[in-house]
């Protein structure tokens, strides 16, 4: 039972967090729809509704998933000091890398929608230098969250055993 649990925790995450990856993806496809005008590094164009509604969607659901993990995967990692990391279990070790390694591409891809989701909005249609791929990168790095932190939620439950 409690494998299945686990089992269905990690779809769940995994799940929402491909969801936002390809809402992001699609987000870029939008907002390359719109009308622009290029000279060399700056950039005119028109925000695209579309873009910005599914850059916020994926922007909320990669938060989802993040919140969802590290509420699931339990706060049994709390390690105050170099010496009880290295005493700690190699299970343990590795829960601490990929909640490391999770909170840093929460950082850095939700940096990425959000960017990408503010340029997209109504009000800034202005000239600037050119926001591409900020989110279809968030995107992609929606998908590398859902690895590490499905590898976080295995460790972290087999570290309790």
């Amino acid at each position: 039972m409690v494998k299945l649990v686990g089992v269905l925790v990690c779809f769940l995450i995994v799940t929402i967090d491909v969801v936002a990856g390809i809402l992001g993806i699609q987000a870029e496809v939008e907002q390359n729809k719109v009308k622009h005008l290029r000279l060399w590094i700056f950039e005119c164009r028109d925000p695209s509704e579309a873009a910005f509604k599914l850059g916020l969607a994926a922007g909320a659901l990669l938060v989802l998933a993040h919140v969802l993990a590290n509420l699931l995967g339990g706060c049994q990692n709390c390690i105050c000091s170099q010496d009880e990391l290295q005493k700690a279990s190699p299970n343990r070790q590795l829960s601490v890398a990929c909640l490391i390694f999770t909170w840093i591409i929460l950082a850095v891809g939700l940096s990425m929608l959000v960017i990408g989701t503010l340029s997209n909005n109504k009000a800034r249609a202005s000239c600037g230098f050119t926001h591409h791929h900020f989110l279809s990168i968030g995107g992609i790095l929606c998908f590398v969250h859902a690895l590490f932190s499905v590898a976080y939620y295995i460790t972290a439950t087999a570290s309790v055993d």
